[in-house]
């Protein structure tokens, strides 16, 4: 079977490894543009994620069996309706689902027309709209901390939680302004209610009716230690019992999951693919911070070292439509997933940074190292090619012993401006939290 991954980063690699891991089928893997550590799994193509016709022409060419999609990027860009239309193979939301990530407006407004719990919110389009709303006393009094967000996709970087309203006008200002990101996913404004509790992400496989949970996970976005500094792509993950209980969660998949993807199928585009639901945990009970409709980076990391059935047949039974009849198994280990970034993450990093200590540090026990940001040198050194470089990922029989597998890991690999977070597994220190935000068979 031949397969195929768009993506370049942590998140590709772990999907790689885990069909390498988990499939008892022989398997041609496949990933563009890939990375160097994916090299090491499977054979990389030169094509950009985006680059959707060449994508086609290869598959076609090469006679791919199934295509797997990993970047927002691709899928806003409509990658699976033209597949499709080529009859090619492949497993992902449409465009027309991408929504649902790529404009936080539409996202919002969707949920508020399915009865779907979540912040209190309003769409501005211009700053003198949003100034506006800011200046009434529609969001409580000028201390009252408030969430601004641009409407499209930002890497993670387009929230702003603004402890007052001279604060938050600011960040409408640097957001409309393109200081924070590129200005067309500004074109629009939210502002909302900063909600209070904590934060947690369910993602799940759905094949457009069926759907299997994945276990929950909880992640750290913000560059420094309690939650401070600015928002990344993602500095850490965890999966743990104590991530979600079992009540909160039979509550979430019936108040929220089966409404989504039930008015994803009402309004004409039903979810196919990971879907991915950013939560608050509140006093009055879970809301949706954020849809992503793919896998998150790096929970996917910490999530797929827990998987037991065969990732293959998992995508499968996606394109198939046939979940219903598959079981999706996970060990009852705990993970955590722990990312080395280079200097300056993340706003201008250095590259080419001589990484070392990594082959002792992936002989630990339960550890498995993920390539997001890494090249081969001529001679086969190991250097710093992005801002995020490795997901370190630890599995252990609870979650201190894999945060200590893994920052013992950790320890072995060094290279000059190395950072991480060492308090990855903890609950950050401010309530303040910025939300990025089954066949019912559960975890």
């Amino acid at each position: 079977m031949k397969i195929l991954i768009i993506g370049s980063g942590g998140r590709e690699h772990a999907i790689v490894w885990a069909l390498r891991k988990t499939s008892h089928r022989s398997l041609e893997l496949y990933c563009a543009p890939g990375n160097a550590g994916i090299a090491q799994l499977a054979r990389c193509i030169p094509i950009s994620a985006t680059e959707i016709a060449a994508l086609a022409e290869f598959a076609r060419k090469e006679e791919i069996d199934l295509t797997f999609v990993g970047p927002e990027a691709s899928l806003a860009a409509g990658i699976v309706d033209e597949f499709q239309r080529l009859g090619l193979t492949i497993v992902g939301p449409t465009k027309a689902a991408t929504r649902l990530e790529a404009s936080k407006g539409f996202a919002k407004q969707f949920m508020a027309r399915h009865g779907i719990p979540t912040a209190r919110f309003r769409i501005a389009q211009t700053t003198a709209e949003a100034m506006a709303i800011l200046n009434s006393d529609e969001f409580g009094a000028a201390d009252t901390p408030v969430v601004i967000k641009a409407d499209g996709l930002a890497a993670g970087k387009g929230v702003v939680v603004a402890p007052t309203r001279r604060e938050a006008e600011q960040a409408v200002r640097d957001l409309k302004d393109g200081n924070l990101v590129e200005p067309q996913a500004a074109a629009q404004i939210l502002i909302e209610e900063a909600l209070e509790g904590r934060e947690v992400s369910l993602l799940l496989f759905s094949d457009g009716r069926d759907y299997a949970l994945m276990p929950a996970a909880r992640d750290h976005k913000r560059i420094g230690e309690g939650d401070r500094g600015p928002n990344t792509g993602g500095m850490g993950a965890i999966t743990d019992g104590s991530v979600l209980g079992a009540n909160t969660l039979a509550s979430i998949v019936i108040e929220v999951v089966e409404p989504t993807l039930a008015g994803a199928r009402s309004e004409g585009f039903p979810f196919c693919g990971v879907l991915f639901i950013g939560l608050m945990l509140t006093a009055s009970g879970a809301k949706v911070l954020e849809y992503n409709v793919r896998f998150g980076d790096p929970e996917t990391q910490a999530i797929l070292v827990r998987l037991r059935t065969d990732l293959a047949e998992i995508f499968s039974a996606l394109a198939e439509g046939t979940l219903a009849g598959k079981v999706v198994e996970w060990s009852q280990d705990s993970s955590a997933c722990i990312v080395l970034a280079s200097a300056g993450y993340p706003g201008k990093f250095e590259r080419d940074s001589l990484i070392t200590g990594l082959d002792e540090a992936a002989g630990g026990v339960g550890v498995q190292l993920f390539h997001a940001g890494t090249a081969r040198s001529a001679n086969g050194e190991w250097l710093t090619s992005g801002g995020r470089v490795l997901g370190v990922t630890a599995t252990g029989a609870d979650l201190n012993q894999a945060l200590a597998r893994g920052y013992r890991a950790i320890a072995s690999i060094r290279w000059p401006g190395m950072q991480y977070r060492r308090d990855i597994g903890f609950l950050p220190a401010s309530p303040w939290i910025t939300g990025r935000a089954g066949s019912r068979k559960g975890i």
